[in-house]
């Protein structure tokens, strides 16, 4: 009898032992999922986080000058940058018309044709001042010679100037495509305090005897 009861309180104790087993086992695997969770979410975040990429910002600048800077959020740069395309073109347009005009009246001056006095047009407000005549400036006339040499430094200034036009529109181009590269660069650039430098001195043993000097040290 006494066998038999101590058998029961045996079974009882392994049952009561199992039960809680199978409950801290549940509550460990709970544990576990739970953070598989949150290691899955975590891991499916970084997956939608986007890289800033320079080879980007490049090639937008580069199809769309300020589009570069947008993708950098750069915003406040836009307008500078347009603002100098619009002053180059301004340049550009204002030089270009006065080399037509210089180039058409000096070619038409050393023509001589009666039908073609395009060179009127350069000294016409002086003529509307009264300062020239028109039977002064014309060919043969007593200020033909410093007509003839008006018109053509006219002509090389304007044309010089066009083309420093030109490529001044060109560095600006190539100004927005290195800024918003350079921009998405240090987008990326880590600025964390794990980045040190530190200048330390340093004893080097020689030949000689010891030397004293200093090292750079990089901490990444």
């Amino acid at each position: 009898m006494n066998l038999l009861l101590k058998n029961k309180k045996g079974l009882r104790s392994l049952i009561i032992l199992f039960v809680l087993l199978m409950v801290s086992s549940h509550y460990i695997n709970a544990q576990v999922d739970s953070a598989t969770v949150v290691i899955k979410k975590d891991v499916d975040k970084s997956v939608v986080i986007k890289p800033h990429s320079p080879h980007k910002a490049s090639l937008y600048s580069a199809v769309l000058p300020g589009l570069g800077q947008a993708y950098n959020k750069k915003y406040w740069k836009i307008p500078i940058l347009y603002a100098g395309f619009a002053g180059i073109i301004y340049a550009i347009d204002f030089n270009s018309s006065n080399y037509s005009k210089y180039r058409r009246g000096y070619r038409d001056y050393l023509l001589q044709d009666p039908n073609n006095t395009s060179y009127v047009k350069v000294f016409q407000k002086l003529i509307d001042n009264k300062r020239l005549t028109i039977e002064e400036i014309e060919p043969g006339g007593s200020r033909s010679d410093w007509v003839r040499t008006t018109l053509e430094n006219g002509k090389d200034y304007y044309e010089r100037w066009r083309n420093l036009s030109y490529v001044g529109f060109a560095l600006v181009y190539i100004i927005n495509i290195v800024d918003a590269t350079v921009d998405a660069h240090f987008k990326t650039f880590d600025v964390s305090d794990d980045l040190s430098m530190r200048i330390d001195p340093v004893v080097q043993p020689g030949i000689g005897g010891n030397s004293v000097g200093l090292q750079l040290r990089l901490t990444f």
